[in-house]
């Protein structure tokens, strides 16, 4: 039976030169690996970003940054978005929904990650 898979990592980045007034901005790079043996396309996308003070903000939408991908088994597709917080550090994580060609729905979570300004690691 078809198998269908998206696996998802994350690398992210502090926006100094965005980050003003107390918001701080952070880039992340998202690869999205078909790690299944169907072609399969990404439709919508829903991720869950909490700052540092534990308020959480819901965005889901469709596509991501414009694109609706269509990944062959074994192929990537990568992007960068960016988002902003009240605080310096926070999490972010996501659901991608997508399809595979012949219709069957499926989910790639993007596992939680976290953004924070450097400098403020422990």
């Amino acid at each position: 039976m078809a198998r269908p898979e998206f696996t998802c990592t994350v690398r992210t980045q502090h926006l100094p030169e965005q980050s003003e007034g107390g918001v701080h901005a952070f880039a992340y790079t998202v690869t999205i690996t078909n790690t299944g043996d169907v072609t399969a396309q990404l439709v919508a996308r829903q991720w869950l970003i909490t700052d540092g003070d534990g308020r959480t903000e819901e965005v889901r939408g469709l596509a991501v940054v414009g694109h609706q991908p269509v990944l062959k088994p074994g192929e990537v597709f990568e992007y960068t978005s960016w988002t902003r917080l009240a605080t310096a550090s926070g999490s972010m994580r996501g659901t991608y929904y997508c399809m595979t060609e012949d219709a069957h729905p499926f989910e790639a979570v993007v596992p939680e990650f976290v953004l924070v300004r450097p400098g403020d690691l422990h």
